[in-house]
């Protein structure tokens, strides 16, 4: 099962491409999820999130939605959270996991997270905090791209999130893996001018064209084949060129 949205919804620059003009921030999750079945929430990443949110969530969207819920900086930037933490994010997310909601918890790291024996205990920790839920790491430095890294996290049960990003070094490419019952795809742009000297969302204002996209389908095809869920989520927010890349891509996957 292929599912296709955006990372986040509430943007006010997607009013005219894709919110109705005067439509409220509050009303924009509920006009999303008449379009697509799955979202990310990352304000999640900023602050500790309260369940309030989560309620909130799980009351303006159908039943058979979708959320993924990225983690928290501290545990993957800071790095300086524990378990009573992890306990208290989970607690908030109770409303979507009760009803069936939360696809996974995604962890995505800085590039200064290298590959080491410190990091991955690291991850074997998060995955002791989080037991018993999806747990989808995303890198973003290329020394986590060996046989043995995907080996750890089959062994841990961790997903590995491929990205879609500009091909520039040090970076960890287009590389396609599944290591937990959930493929996860995640799409940046490939702004390679604005990648580093960009300012705020600048890095991720790229529209793919039609080719691009279809470089992906026989890719999410094999992925899919090997995963019980596939998501795919489309980072280049500005504009609302992740409406409309999302968009073309459901039509190229035929009805997902």
């Amino acid at each position: 099962m292929i599912r296709v949205g955006t990372a986040g919804y509430s943007y006010t620059d997607w009013i005219g491409p894709f919110y109705p003009a005067g439509i409220k921030k509050a009303e924009m999750l509920e006009f999303y999820s008449q379009h697509f079945s799955f979202v990310e929430i990352n304000t999640t990443y900023y602050h500790m999130p309260g369940m309030r949110l989560f309620q909130g969530l799980d009351r303006k969207t159908p039943p058979d939605f979708l959320f993924a819920v990225k983690l928290f900086g501290g545990f993957t930037h800071e790095r300086n959270c524990g378990k009573e933490d992890a306990e208290r994010f989970i607690y908030a997310l109770s409303p979507i996991i009760d009803s069936g909601k939360l696809s996974c918890i995604l962890a995505q790291f800085p590039y200064s997270f290298h590959y080491n024996a410190q990091n991955c205990d690291h991850l074997m920790r998060l995955r002791e905090y989080f037991d018993g839920y999806e747990l989808c790491i995303e890198f973003r430095n290329r020394e986590w791209i060996k046989g043995e890294v995907f080996d750890f996290m089959r062994r841990e049960g961790l997903g590995f999130v491929c990205v879609d990003e500009p091909n520039l070094r040090g970076l960890i490419g287009n590389v396609i893996a599944v290591t937990s019952g959930t493929a996860y795809l995640r799409l940046h742009g490939r702004n390679a001018e604005k990648w580093y000297s960009g300012q705020g969302s600048e890095r991720y204002d790229y529209l793919y064209s039609g080719s691009e996209l279809l470089e992906w389908i026989g890719r999410l095809r094999e992925m899919d084949d090997n995963a019980a869920l596939t998501l795919v989520s489309f980072n280049n927010h500005p504009k609302g060129k992740a409406i409309e890349n999302a968009k073309a891509l459901i039509g190229y996957l035929g009805n997902v």
